[in-house]
């Protein structure tokens, strides 16, 4: 539990963390690459735990020194034990990887957040184009490419991050060439196929709509630096905002905020982005975000949504969401609407009618993204502000409450 006394004025630097999103498929790419893998600027977060318990089941050897993993490969194993897959929803992306190097993978549905369905039918779907066959049994999958991973035309019915990781980990060995069309876009597709590259794999056009992959025999470990969190900068963006304060963060690519900056322009912040450093200097007041309706990238980012909502909550005038993603993504408004913000929430439409303040109360965080929002309204919000179900939001944040405090929040984790 998490408890916030407000409200407090954010003032200070920070420096922003690896990015969780990059992170786990980067681990699942490690399991291709013969010898040593080092991720540099790999957060401390618990979802990274799971997938270095996943990495480690499978036979490698893992060791972090502070923010430097070490990934010895050496996969003795092909199946991922239940208790593994349910602690994440992202551990899905490690089948294509387990299929690519065993020729074989065995797991059941993932677990993670409760965001509405997110099913793994266009994974499947897409790597049965590449030969693997799957055979569904008691709730697992049993999944083979009895002969081989082959190279072949994909065009994805929608552009599924995940699924997009599945075909290029599984592709990167195997024969032939592969071309996805309607790939995700997502910065951290882009920072995969780097470090896929860099260890010797021969992928194109990543960061774009269509991904062409050449086949290569072995891929070697390498040296690789996880991109900053854009979805960890806008949030310490928002809490900024909110409290009217003037924070600047570190070790950003401001390539990647760009998607995210409107409602923070229209809010009335200042923001100033200059090499890897973003500022963001807020006024006392905000005004409303306007209309907001999140797409894959290069649209707004639904991660992004929750945080922007705290923010309208106190803004002046009235702000209108569209939420295009998943269907669960407004589990947060039940406890922005307990400290008194006015959201009204049908279907995928959320109205939020700004209020001058809001007002500390015990909530519960039902998701990653929607804790996180709890806690920026809690930053702003008159009295004390009780956070439980703080381990959703360990999953994606590192040691959010020592940074908030580090600029001047008034936090204690219990």
């Amino acid at each position: 539990m998490m408890l916030i006394d407000g409200p407090s004025r954010l003032m200070g630097e920070l420096e922003v963390q690896g990015a969780k999103n990059s992170t786990l498929p980067l681990l699942a790419g490690a399991l291709l690459c013969r010898g040593q893998t080092v991720l540099h600027n790999c957060p401390e977060l618990s979802d990274v735990d799971a997938a270095v318990k996943i990495l480690e089941h499978l036979g490698c050897r893992c060791k972090r020194e502070g923010h430097d993993l070490t990934i010895e490969n050496g996969v003795t194993c092909h199946e991922i034990p239940e208790e593994l897959m349910r602690r994440m929803r992202s551990s899905i992306v490690f089948l294509g990887a387990i299929i690519s190097r065993c020729g074989e993978a065995r797991l059941c549905s993932p677990g993670g957040c409760e965001l509405g369905p997110r099913p793994i039918d266009l994974h499947i779907s897409s790597l049965k184009k590449l030969g693997v066959q799957v055979k569904e049994s008691g709730g697992w999958l049993h999944c083979s490419a009895p002969g081989g991973i082959n190279g072949a035309y994909v065009s994805l019915s929608f552009p599924s991050v995940g699924a997009t990781e599945n075909l290029i980990l599984a592709a990167v060995c195997g024969s032939g060439t592969t071309i996805i069309a309607n790939a995700a876009r997502e910065p951290e597709i882009s920072d995969l196929c780097e470090y896929l590259n860099r260890c010797g794999g021969r992928i194109y056009g990543a960061g774009e709509s269509c991904i062409i992959i050449d086949g290569v025999k072995e891929l070697y470990g390498a040296e690789h630096r996880v991109m900053p969190d854009r979805i960890a900068a806008v949030t310490y963006m928002a809490a900024a905002a909110v409290t009217g304060g003037n924070v600047t963060l570190r070790d950003v690519d401001n390539t990647h905020i760009l998607p995210m900056l409107t409602p923070f322009e229209e809010s009335g912040c200042r923001v100033r982005q200059l090499g890897g450093c973003l500022d963001i200097l807020a006024p006392k007041r905000l005004s409303a975000v306007r209309h907001i309706r999140t797409m894959p990238y290069p649209g707004f980012p639904t991660d992004a949504q929750p945080v922007v909502m705290a923010m309208a909550a106190v803004g002046d005038g009235t702000s209108v969401f569209v939420e295009n993603i998943f269907e669960n993504r407004y589990r947060h408004a039940e406890g922005l609407s307990r400290m008194g913000a006015r959201v009204k929430v049908e279907g995928k439409v959320a109205v939020v009618e700004g209020v001058p303040e809001l007002t500390g109360a015990t909530v519960e965080a039902m998701d990653l993204r929607g804790g996180a929002a709890l806690i920026v309204a809690g930053l702003c919000a008159q009295g004390s502000t009780k956070v439980r179900g703080m381990e959703y939001v360990e999953r994606g944040y590192e040691k959010i409450g020592e940074h908030l405090s580090e600029l001047g929040a008034k936090i204690k984790s219990f």
